[in-house]
């Protein structure tokens, strides 16, 4: 492995990040487990980035991946693509939108990308309005939405963004105040910055920020903030990328849980629908897809073989009820470790829905992040079998928790217990 690890480092970027201090090398996997290339099985909770979202090695997607690169792997969207159209249909049936258009990219950074070529095209507005805390990809136009310091290298923007608060609950300025309170000072705030500019194109929100480490508002705050929005004119724009698909149990989209004004604007997605193949995709009403007055194509995105890959993913996950399933051991999951946290000095948080779980680790006795306890906790979990990620707007002080939505309560069970035990090691 080191030998793999100064290669890398030989030809790839330093600020290309890599997890735990002797990086290692995935091999192979099947449901919820991977292998490394020294032979050691891992229990994963994190599934490539909340990427692997039915099961590793998954056989209908193989099988649908297999078949179709049998027959044409890649066409571009100048042609005619039955996988891509089939695959839309199924996408725009679920999305919630009327009269839906989906336009298929490569990543959830494109996706992102795409949303605000056309929030801002049929705004005519280069001002977005986004969450503090927030991640929303890595090209130039979504580093400069991104309200993260760690991940935003640049304060140079093609648009003008403007923050609010509301993204994480117990953090900031309105942290003290109950839910309708808190809900009611994040609208007065989005109403005051409404006031100094003008009319902004839209606002891009993850329903739980991911990279900030798995933080989110009060359930209906997004709602009350559409209706601002729309006596403004302004579009709302759902950053699903992490939450979609039922990651969180309770609903497929996140967006839901703020959902009594109706669907959002825009939907962007991308990381589960394939299931570790490239897949990213923007849902928009036909009047907001069909704005531009200049051609586009796309020549990954919407490709046969990924397509195939999604189609099968979605059968699978819409067949046999995996967001009924994260609901379910998600539940359970959430509770076993808000009862090892409520043991532990340096758990401020255990938060989060379905199988998407956040737990904010501090410096015991006080309020400040503890990163060095992240990464040990991060470490310790890896040595004893269990892969999870980090994450947080508060110098990586979160560990992020996300398995495949397939996952067991056996193995729900299992990964808890690493998890305490990573936890009581760290303090």
């Amino acid at each position: 492995m080191s030998d793999l690890y100064s290669r890398h480092r030989r030809v790839m970027p330093d600020w290309l990040a890599l997890y735990y201090d002797d990086p290692i090398e995935i091999t192979h996997g099947e449901g919820r487990h991977v292998w490394d290339s020294d032979g050691r099985r891992y229990l994963d909770f994190f599934g490539g980035i909340l990427t692997t979202m039915t099961a590793h090695a998954l056989p209908e997607v193989t099988k649908a991946v297999s078949e179709q690169a049998g027959r044409i792997l890649h066409s571009s969207t100048l042609y005619l693509n039955r996988p891509m159209v089939e695959l839309a249909e199924r996408v725009a049936q679920v999305s919630g939108i009327p009269d839906a258009r989906v336009f298929f990219t490569t990543s959830g950074t494109e996706a992102n990308d795409a949303a605000l070529l056309l929030a801002t095209t049929y705004r005519r507005s280069n001002t977005v309005l986004a969450m503090r805390n927030s991640y929303h990809g890595r090209s130039f136009s979504t580093v400069g939405i991104t309200g993260n310091r760690s991940w935003s290298p640049t304060s140079l923007s093609p648009l003008q963004t403007l923050y609010v608060h509301g993204g994480v609950r117990t953090r900031g300025p309105f942290a003290h105040l109950d839910d309708r309170a808190f809900i009611d000072a994040c609208v007065a705030d989005l109403k005051d910055v409404l006031g100094h500019t003008r009319p902004p194109a839209a606002l891009i929100a993850e329903p739980v920020q991911g990279v900030g480490g798995f933080t989110s508002p009060p359930d209906g705050l997004y709602a009350e903030f559409r209706e601002l929005l729309t006596a403004h004119g302004i579009l709302w724009i759902s950053d699903e990328v992490q939450t979609g698909w039922g990651r969180t149990g309770d609903h497929f989209w996140g967006w839901q849980a703020h959902g009594r004004s109706g669907p959002p604007d825009i939907v962007t997605f991308a990381k589960g629908i394939g299931n570790g193949m490239s897949i990213g995709g923007v849902i928009a009403r036909s009047e907001i897809m069909n704005c531009l007055d200049a051609n586009s194509i796309s020549t990954f995105g919407g490709t046969q073989i990924t397509m195939a890959a999604g189609l099968a993913n979605l059968t699978y996950l819409l067949e046999h009820d995996l967001q009924g399933n994260a609901r379910r051991v998600g539940g359970l999951l959430i509770e076993r470790l808000r009862a090892v946290a409520a043991h532990l000095p340096g758990v401020r948080e255990v938060r989060g829905r379905g199988l998407m779980i956040g737990i904010e680790l501090v410096k015991p006795g006080t309020d400040d992040a503890d990163p060095q306890a992240a990464a040990a906790v991060l470490e310790a979990a890896r040595a004893q079998g269990l892969l999870i990620g980090k994450g947080g707007g508060h110098d990586t002080s979160a560990l992020r928790i996300a398995p495949p939505l397939s996952l067991t309560v056996a193995e729900a069970e299992e990964g808890a217990a690493i998890l305490e035990s990573a936890l009581r090691s760290a303090y």
